[in-house]
C-alpha cells in the first residue's frame, strides 16, 4: 500500500484529491506541524470507482500533466449516436 505524507494546508487545498487516492488504496497520513494529525484510508474492499472519484482523479492528474484530457474524435461520435438514439425507459415492471 502507497503511503504520501501531506500538510493540513496542503490538503485542504486538495481534498477532493485525496479522497479519490484513498478510495484506489493509498493511505494519506496528514500532519500539522510536522506530526501525524489524521490518516486516511480506505476501510473496505473496492466496489468499483465512482465517476466522482474518476473526475477527481482526472483533474488531479491534469493539474500533475499540466493539460487538459481531450475527448477521442471518434468516442465522442459514439457518445453523441448513443444519446441521440436513447429511449425512454421503461419503469411500467415498476408499478
Amino acid at each position: 500500500m502507497e503511503t504520501i505524507y501531506i500538510s493540513e494546508a496542503e490538503a485542504v487545498r486538495d481534498i477532493a484529491g485525496l479522497l479519490a487516492r484513498a478510495h484506489l488504496g493509498t493511505e494519506i497520513v496528514i500532519e500539522k506541524e510536522s506530526a501525524p494529525s489524521i490518516v486516511l484510508r480506505k476501510a473496505v474492499e473496492p466496489r468499483g470507482r465512482l465517476l466522482s472519484e474518476s473526475i477527481a482523479l482526472a483533474e488531479m492528474h491534469a493539474e500533475e500533466m499540466g493539460c487538459e484530457p481531450v475527448m477521442d474524435a471518434e468516442f465522442a461520435a459514439d457518445l453523441e449516436e448513443i444519446i441521440r438514439n436513447r429511449k425512454p425507459r421503461d419503469t411500467s415492471a415498476w408499478d
